[in-house]
This record gives structure tokens, sequence and C-alpha cells, in this order.
């Protein structure tokens, strides 16, 4: 290996042995990075590979064009929205009966995680259940080009498990390169007046290219069933947040998140019929356009196998278009031991998106 790729490895190398839980902010923005050594990501994408030599190689998933008039004059933004699964509950937790402990071990799992990042290459990255966010995605993202914001969950159930590395919370990051941070929200989440244990980001990104502004908000609300009313108060809450934050959707948006409810549940609908006039992307894969996808998680615990829909990329229909969208994992790909796997990082498939913004409105919206 050459020096660059060596003073690459021994990066990678760092973040694969740390370990050891340090004190944490609330919440940290990630400084200026232009003081730490640019990685290559191909580079990093090979070193990865290394690390992963004897697993299967990563499942190949398509694009779906889903352009219907002439491309922009300007390049698309591409999200990335994915629940990457604590480590702390992966090994501790979650159960995952079917799944080897072998496949959950971080120094290998960590490196699938930015494969997938790496092989799709976001403009921005929205993620939930990061419990590695300071020895790990902070240090390696920001020499990619991103600059990054984690807000931990209060009390992180990762808190309860032995040899942890800290609270698991939401985490969003953006390329610094075609993006201008404008403002940024860091909001705990409430249900009947009462503070929760969620949270959710929300910042408003200038493009550099274009000059036009956009909101973009990651969450991750409350698991479990017996939990719809809540999950849909804390809904409600993050909605009102972002009526402010948009100015009453003159800002366009983009929510991503695990919001642990199917589209049946109450806070399915209340994004569904917002103000805020959302839709939700991967709906545009379906054949007739309203449905969404089959699953987003697939796992097997103690208590039997769980197929669900929770995760969504929520954008303003008025303002942006969705050019493209990766397709999900099929059942086949997945496996009869579910997810996660040797072949894959997270209980959660990731969901990828290209947007492209609308023309301008005649009212003066952005």
């Amino acid at each position: 290996m050459g020096n660059g790729t060596t003073r690459l490895y021994s990066a990678l190398a760092k973040t694969l042995n740390s370990s050891a839980a340090s004190p944490h902010p609330e919440y940290l923005v990630s400084p200026d990075a232009e003081h730490l050594e640019p990685i290559d990501p191909k580079e990093l994408l090979e070193e990865c590979r290394a690390v992963l030599h004897t697993r299967p190689p990563r499942f190949q998933r398509d694009f779906v064009d889903l352009r219907t008039d002439c491309p922009s004059s300007h390049p698309p933004i591409r999200v990335m929205q994915w629940n990457i699964l604590a480590q702390a509950l992966g090994e501790g937790k979650d159960n995952f009966v079917q799944c080897p402990v072998e496949a959950l071990k971080w120094e290998e799992r960590k490196c699938l995680i930015l494969e997938e990042i790496l092989a799709y290459q976001p403009d921005i990255l929205c993620l939930q259940e990061v419990d590695h966010y300071f020895d790990t995605f902070q240090p390696l993202l920001s020499r990619l080009g991103y600059q990054g914001t984690f807000f931990p969950k209060p009390w992180s159930p990762c808190l309860d498990v032995e040899h942890n590395n800290g609270p698991d919370g939401c985490a969003l990051f953006f390329l610094q390169n075609r993006f201008k941070l404008v403002n940024s929200a860091n909001i705990r989440l409430t249900a009947m007046t009462l503070k929760t244990n969620q949270v959710a980001i929300a910042q408003t990104l200038e493009c550099k290219e274009s000059s036009r502004q956009f909101c973009i908000a990651v969450t991750h609300l409350k698991a479990r069933p017996g939990w719809e009313r809540f999950r849909s108060a804390q809904g409600c809450d993050l909605l009102q947040n972002l009526q402010n934050i948009t100015h009453g959707a003159k800002v366009p948006l983009i929510v991503c998140g695990d919001f642990n409810a199917e589209p049946t549940e109450e806070v399915y609908k209340h994004f569904a019929s917002s103000s805020l006039n959302l839709s939700s992307a991967y709906k545009l894969l379906s054949a007739d356009g309203q449905s969404e996808p089959p699953y987003t998680t697939w796992k097997i615990r103690t208590s039997g196998e769980c197929r669900h829909t929770l995760d969504y990329i929520w954008y303003s229909k008025h303002a942006l278009r969705v050019t493209s969208a990766l397709d999900l994992l099929t059942e086949e790909q997945i496996g009869p031991n579910r997810l996660p796997s040797f072949n894959y990082p997270s209980d959660h498939l990731s969901l990828v998106c290209d947007f492209s913004f609308s023309e301008e409105e005649p009212d003066g919206r952005l």
C-alpha cells in the first residue's frame, strides 16, 4: 500500500479499535474539518472491503428513474435515510435470534455501514440509532467533506447495556462543498405536553450552486405496539416545530425518519395530510404511486418474525420532485434468516432518493 493508503488504514484502524465511552455534550455540531487530511472515498471503500473480505459481497440495489420532465440545470440532491442499528442494542438487547453473533462484531459491521454509505455517496445523510458518532462516524465522515450534528436520546436504552459506547441518537450530515448551514435546531419531542425520550434535528441549508434554501430534518419516534397515540402526539409536535422553522411551508422540506409506524397509524396520516403539503417519496416506486413498500425492516426476534414498513422520506411536493429512488432488497436477497446478517449490517434498509427543485413558485415560495 502507498503512503496515502497506509495513513488511511491507520485512520480506519483507530476507529475500529476505539470502544471506550467518553463524556459527551448533549449534542455536537462538528467543527470545521479543513485542518484534517481529506480521505479519498474510493480508498476508504477499498479499505472497508479489505476488512470484509471473508463476508459475502453486498447485494446489488438499483436506482429507479422517476423523472417525468427535462433534467434540472443543477445536480440533484441525494438524501439517505437509515436506522443503522445501535451497536449496544444489536449485541445486548434486540435478540436477533437468527443472526450469528459474529455478524454483529463492530469491527466488521461498522465497515458494512460505511460501505453502504460510500456506495451511494449521499449529499445528505440522516441516521438513527447512532451510538458511535464521536469515535467513528464524525471523524471519518468529516474527512470525506461532511459536516455533522448529533443529538442523543436523553435516556438512551444503550446505557443499560454493559460496555456500551454512550447514548444513541439521531445524526445529520451534509456535504460542505454543496451546502451552507443557515440554521440548526435540536428538538426534544413532546407528547401531551410531556418531554419524551425521542429527538429530532432540523437544519436549513442553502445550495451553493443555486442559492436555493430547504430544510432537512431527521427523527426517530417511539417504538413498540401500544404506543400509537404517543407516536401520534410526537409527530404532531414535530410538525408544529417544522411549521415554524419553514415559515409555514415557504421553505421546502425533507423529513427522514424511523417513525416506528405503519402507514395505517395516525402519525402517518398526520404527515400525509399536513398543511406542510408533504408526500412520501417511496410511494413513487409502487405500481399506482400511492402505496408504501411492503417492508423497510425485516427481522426475527424471540417473539417471532417482524416485517414492517416504518421508515420514510417525506418531502414538499409543491417545491421538490423525486428524480430517482433506490429500490429495496428483495425477499430472496434478504434470505430466510432476515436482518441483520453477514450481508447487511442493520435490521432496517437504507432509503435513498434524488431530489431536484421544482420551478420557482409564482407565490414566491422558495
